[in-house]
């Protein structure tokens, strides 16, 4: 993956400083830091509805895209189903990192093995793949469009929103 395009985000009347100012735009590195060191994550869907719906996931950055695993009958699947936009955001609300990308459901068996290997390693469990039967639990990966990360010692110095090439 190429290094994602760095700028500050749109955030009238917050104050925020110019690129060349406080911190300057914090680089990928400083989220894939976040990402990688993340126990816990929130992801938002939409329901068909239109009405929001959080819940926390573990889940694993692969240095393309963010993983997780649900079960099949769970409200974020079906409204991953009906809608793939979603948005992930880190547990740390100090230097949150914010993705907002597109959720794919994956079923190819490299794919499934390379993702229980890296929850294996990161949570220390011992999955087998067989826990990812895509019958009980769907594997989904999200590919980030846009990210956002802040650091809230320099609140107004540092926001900065990444853009993928899609």
């Amino acid at each position: 993956m190429s290094e994602p395009a760095a700028t500050r985000p749109h955030m009238p009347g917050y104050g925020i400083l110019g690129t060349d100012e406080g911190s300057g735009l914090l680089p990928w590195s400083w989220a894939v830091e976040r990402l990688e060191a993340a126990r816990n994550f929130w992801l938002s869907t939409v329901r068909p509805d239109g009405r929001p719906h959080a819940m926390p996931v573990w889940g694993a950055w692969d240095g393309e895209r963010f993983w997780f695993s649900s079960s099949v009958p769970s409200r974020k699947l079906r409204n991953i189903r009906e809608n793939p936009q979603v948005v992930v955001t880190t547990e740390a609300a100090e230097e949150p990192v914010v993705l907002e990308g597109t959720a794919e459901i994956v079923t190819d068996a490299r794919d499934l093995q390379r993702f229980i290997d890296l929850v294996n390693a990161k949570y220390a469990t011992g999955y087998g793949v067989d826990f990812l039967d895509p019958a009980v639990n769907a594997t989904v990966a999200v590919r980030p469009q846009r990210a956002f990360g802040l650091r809230q010692g320099d609140f107004t110095g540092s926001p900065t929103r990444w853009s993928f090439e899609t």
